[in-house]
């Protein structure tokens, strides 16, 4: 028996290296279509519902009544949304230079905004933790 040319193998290997690549580059796409499907459903929303609230909460809603009801499961979107979760500070960046450009209109009052940042804060976590403690209790009988 004569063993494969070398040239071969090395096609094959190289070729299921690329359809390997093209497999994943196609499960992000899909990923991806996916949450862009959701948001695009929310944006729907809004449109047809005359409430004042943001298309972003209704695909936050839909994305959440999906997952909560087994329809779409978290491995469909995992990547992509883990991808988004770890780069949300970047979002972020925007409204600091915004700060930065409007500083001569705040430096006034900077200190009555960082007392009202605070103070919503320790509110929020606050009420955040009963929530959760009555919740608890509730659903564990304690």
């Amino acid at each position: 028996m004569s063993s494969p040319p070398r040239e071969g193998i090395r096609f094959f290997a190289g070729g299921l290296r690329a359809a390997i690549e093209v497999n994943l580059m196609m499960k992000y796409v899909k990923q991806i279509m996916i949450i862009a499907a959701v948001c695009f459903a929310g944006e729907a929303v809004h449109y047809f519902v005359p409430l004042p609230i943001p298309a972003s909460i209704y695909g936050m809603l839909i994305l959440f009544l999906l997952l909560e009801t087994g329809v779409l499961k978290v491995e469909s979107i995992r990547e992509v949304s883990t991808f988004l979760l770890d780069t949300m500070i970047i979002m972020f960046i925007p409204a600091g230079v915004g700060l930065m450009e409007y500083w001569g209109s705040i430096k006034d009052i900077w200190w009555k905004l960082i007392i009202v940042i605070v103070a919503v804060n320790a509110a929020v976590f606050a009420v955040s933790g009963w929530i959760t403690q009555a919740v608890g209790k509730k659903v564990g009988g304690k």
